[in-house]
C-alpha cells in the first residue's frame, strides 16, 4: 500500500497535488493533524482491498512539535506495511509573494509574524523536519497549474512500480532547478543558436539534430552522461528511490539541453523504468 505525505510551503501547489493524486485514484485528506497518522494507517489497512493508496495533506497548520513527529510515525506506518514517501512542493520567497498578492489569499502564519515574507521564512523553518526527509522535491517557480498536474501524472500513475525516472532540459539564464538529484551542463557544446537559419527551433528540431550530431564533443558527451547514470541509477534503485531526477542545462534551455534530455529519454526507456521527458522552458 502507498501512502504519500503531501506537504511544503504554502501557495507552491499542495492542493493541485492533491487534486492530481485524487483524480489518480488516491484516497486523499488534506490538512491531518500528523499524531492521527497511525490511527488513519491502521483503519484504512482494513480497506485494503477498497483504497490500496492514500494520499495525506500535512502542513504549517500542525504544531511544531507535531511536525517534529513524523519522522518517527512514518517508521510506524513503514511497519504496518506501507511504502511511505514525502512530496514537497517548494517555490522561491518571491514567487509565493507574488501568489499570495494575486489571489489575495491569508498565509496560515500572517498572524503570527508581521510581514508575508517574515510568514514564508518561518513556514520554511517549521517544516524542515519534512523537508529533509523528502522523496520527491517539485519547485513549482516556473511552473503553471497544468505543468504541475501532468508533472505529478507522469511521477505518480499507479501502474508505475519500478524508478520514476524524468530528464528535465532547462535554461541557465532562468535559474537552476532546485528539485534535480544531478545537473549537468551543456553549455560547452556548440551553440545552434549562433546560426541563423536554426535559431527559431528547437532540440527536437532535425536541422538542429543533425548539427549537434555532427560533433565529436556532442558524442563524446552522451557517451560518458549516458556511462554515468547506467552505473548509477541501480545504486539508487537499491536505496528504495522511487523518483529520480536527471536536469540537462544549456544557456536558454530550447537547443542543447532540449536535444540531450530528448536523447537520455529514449536511451533509457527500456520498459523497465517508467521514462518522462520535461522541457522546462518550453511555453
Amino acid at each position: 500500500m502507498k501512502l504519500v505525505i503531501v506537504t511544503g510551503l504554502s501557495g507552491a501547489g499542495k492542493s493541485t497535488a492533491l487534486d492530481t493524486l485524487e483524480d489518480l485514484g488516491f484516497y486523499c485528506i488534506d490538512n491531518l493533524p500528523v499524531p492521527l497518522l497511525t490511527a488513519l494507517g491502521k483503519e484504512l489497512l482494513k480497506l485494503r482491498g477498497k483504497n490500496r493508496h492514500i494520499a495525506v495533506g500535512v502542513d504549517v497548520r500542525s504544531e511544531p512539535q507535531n511536525l517534529r513527529l513524523t519522522p518517527g510515525l512514518i517508521g510506524e506506518l513503514t511497519a504496518m506495511g506501507y511504502e511511505c514517501k514525502i512530496l514537497f512542493l517548494e517555490a522561491a520567497d518571491d514567487i509565493l509573494i507574488k501568489r499570495f498578492s494575486e489571489t489575495r489569499r491569508k498565509h496560515p502564519l500572517s498572524n503570527t509574524t508581521g510581514t508575508l515574507a517574515e510568514a514564508i521564512r518561518l513556514e520554511r523553518n517549521l517544516l524542515n523536519p519534512l523537508s529533509d526527509r523528502a522523496d520527491l522535491r517539485i519547485d513549482t517557480r516556473n511552473t503553471h497549474v497544468h505543468q504541475l498536474r501532468k508533472l505529478l501524472r507522469d511521477r505518480f500513475t499507479l501502474s508505475a512500480n519500478n524508478l520514476s525516472l524524468q530528464f528535465q532540459s532547462f535554461g541557465f539564464k532562468h535559474g537552476v532547478p532546485t528539485d534535480a538529484d544531478f545537473v549537468f551542463d551543456v553549455r560547452c557544446l556548440p551553440n545552434p543558436h549562433w546560426q541563423p537559419d536554426l535559431r527559431p527551433l528547437t532540440g527536437r528540431d532535425k536541422p538542429v539534430i543533425d548539427f549537434l550530431e555532427s560533433s565529436g564533443k556532442v558524442e563524446r558527451m552522451k557517451h560518458e552522461i549516458t556511462q554515468f547514470l547506467e552505473n548509477w541509477i541501480g545504486a539508487f534503485e537499491e536505496e528504495g528511490r522511487s523518483y529520480l531526477t536527471v536536469a540537462l542545462g544549456c544557456t536558454g534551455g530550447r537547443h542543447r539541453s532540449v536535444y540531450m534530455a530528448e536523447f537520455l529519454g529514449n536511451h533509457f526507456n527500456d520498459g523497465e523504468r517508467k521514462v518522462t521527458v520535461r522541457h522546462r522552458e518550453e511555453p
